[in-house]
């Protein structure tokens, strides 16, 4: 982790930023814009762009996962411009959890793969860009979203020390852990041979 120079209290005001931004339900609110109905009532209720896509919209499923991506993202550069690197770090972690626990919808959130994804790319690209060469090299080989994930996750920390980025890699052990958890259900289903394929209809699924 990097040399903690910020005062205490700068540091909460930046979690607490990166927790409202992050707690923006973009999944849900595009669904609603768009006439996709509630996205808590299909699929799985995950408010992720995986779920969106269940819809049959892929332009908002897009939507969704730029703007999940886009708000981990946000929250590192503005705090990085404000405060200084430690901020950023733990902006961008309020930002994942924003997402996962959102607290106007009663904390019920996605997995927080695309703003996890975004967080690091800006955070330092190196390890987001192999984490999302890890996803996409998974899923091909697979084909299922869920691999992607815990896999990008459980090695983001090991890109971390092998591009030189250690001071991100405490971070990135901390997320993973977070994804794995948030995962659980899908991981169950993987041991049971059940977990959904990528672009199978799922929609009575809990998949992610």
């Amino acid at each position: 982790m990097p040399e903690i120079l910020s005062p205490l209290s700068v540091l909460l005001l930046w979690a607490v930023l990166g927790y409202l931004l992050g707690s923006i339900p973009f999944g849900v609110v595009i669904s609603k814009l768009m006439g996709l109905g509630d996205l808590r009532a299909i699929g799985s209720g995950n408010i992720g762009a995986t779920n969106v896509l269940r819809t049959g919209n892929k332009a908002a499923a897009f939507g969704t996962l730029v703007l999940d991506g886009g708000k981990g993202a946000a929250a590192v550069l503005i705090a990085r411009a404000f405060a200084g690197e430690d901020a950023a770090q733990l902006a961008g972690l309020a930002a994942f959890a924003g997402h996962c626990f959102p607290v106007w919808l009663g904390f019920r959130g996605g997995k927080g793969v695309a703003t996890f994804l975004g967080l690091l790319l800006v955070l330092a690209w190196p390890v987001g860009l192999l984490a999302c060469l890890t996803w996409l090299a998974a899923v091909a080989l697979v084909r299922i979203s869920s691999v992607g994930a815990l896999a990008a996750s459980a090695l983001s920390p090991l890109w971390a020390l092998v591009t030189g980025n250690g001071d991100t890699a405490l971070l990135c052990a901390l997320l993973a852990v977070l994804i794995w958890w948030r995962h659980k259900e899908n991981i169950a289903r993987l041991r049971a041979g059940t977990e959904a394929n990528v672009g199978r209809d799922s929609r009575d699924k809990k998949a992610e």
